[in-house]
């Protein structure tokens, strides 16, 4: 099998009303847009993924990885990955590009694809994520409202220009809901310049949080310090006894050795679609397990990408939600 053409597509919808991302204060969305990566093969299976999008930035992404991909083998996933990361030197964000193998090896094969990664459950615990800074009442509205449909835990953000604000949200929350599992994303791992007023948490102000989140029982803080903070975050380790999660940014598998081997984190979060592909989350999965951590994938872009993150879900033991 031979991989013939590849396309990608920008598509679109209209949000029903917009929405605010903590991580981009000040840049509303109306939309939500995605790369769809569609891949055909001259046996007539065709592999798709998706990533995200802000507009035409990859209109012709298609075209550029095109040359490193006609002609070769979708089997081939550890080949294509390494050419493919040498197309990351040309300014494309393009890990997204590698499910759509996998998407033609399950096709193939007849099987779901983490029956091919190792099989090890096809059902898992999901929490509710919230996007967007709210007050309390707000806040506790929304708990309710995921409680009601079967949710046991939820995803706070704490990304207001006064950490003391967000603590009282989690107060609130953990008052109201006391068997509710509470973990907390500070999304202090990557920054878009220009764009909101709350600083960035040096070690100190992540050590008060913590501690107070250990105080309401939370399961993780997830991102309290830059994605390279190594030093960082091996102190802040040894500080407190709160789960660290973190990595939805971090790229390919050196800079995860680099949290593991430094001892910054107790939960790996790759996506699939950001960190390298499905393969390389998978061997992340490994290098959690080998050193007695936790697995929990980040996804937080559409549909195919939140497809993609499961199918590595299914294929590991130490991953709960």
């Amino acid at each position: 099998m031979r991989i013939t053409a590849v396309e990608v597509k920008l598509l679109e919808y209209e949000l029903d009303e917009p929405f605010y991302p903590a991580w981009l204060p000040g840049y509303p969305q109306t939309f939500n847009r995605l790369n769809l990566v569609i891949l055909e093969t001259d046996e007539g299976i065709t592999g798709y993924s998706a990533g995200p999008a802000f507009g035409e930035e990859a209109a012709k992404l298609g075209e550029l990885v095109a040359p490193f991909l006609v002609g070769r083998d979708p089997f081939n996933v550890e080949e294509i990955v390494n050419i493919l990361r040498t197309a990351t030197y040309l300014g494309q964000r393009i890990w997204y590009i590698e499910p759509a193998l996998w998407d033609i090896i399950g096709k193939a094969a007849g099987q779901p694809v983490y029956r091919l990664l190792g099989g090890y459950r096809d059902r898992i615990k999901a929490y509710a994520s919230t996007g967007e800074l709210r007050g309390v009442e707000e806040r506790l509205e929304y708990v309710q409202e995921v409680r009601a449909m079967g949710f046991q835990a939820v995803k706070l953000r704490f990304h207001s220009p006064d950490w003391r604000d967000d603590l009282e949200v989690a107060r609130a929350v953990r008052e109201r809901f006391p068997d509710m599992g509470i973990m907390v994303d500070a999304n202090m791992g990557w920054r878009v310049a220009g764009m909101g007023e709350a600083p960035k948490w040096d070690l100190a102000t992540a050590v008060r949080v913590a501690r107070e989140l250990e105080e309401l029982g939370a399961l993780w803080l997830e991102e309290p310090l830059d994605k390279h903070d190594y030093q960082g975050y091996r102190l802040l380790r040894q500080r407190v006894n709160i789960p660290l999660a973190g990595g939805e940014m971090n790229q390919d598998l050196h800079e995860f050795r680099e949290l593991v081997c430094q001892g910054c984190l107790d939960i790996l979060q790759p996506d699939a679609t950001l960190s390298g592909g499905i393969l390389m989350a998978r061997k992340i999965a490994g290098l959690a397990e080998a050193h007695n951590l936790e697995f929990a994938p980040h996804t937080w872009t559409n549909g195919l990408g939140l497809a993609i993150n499961l199918q590595v879900m299914g294929a590991v033991s130490g991953c709960e939600w």
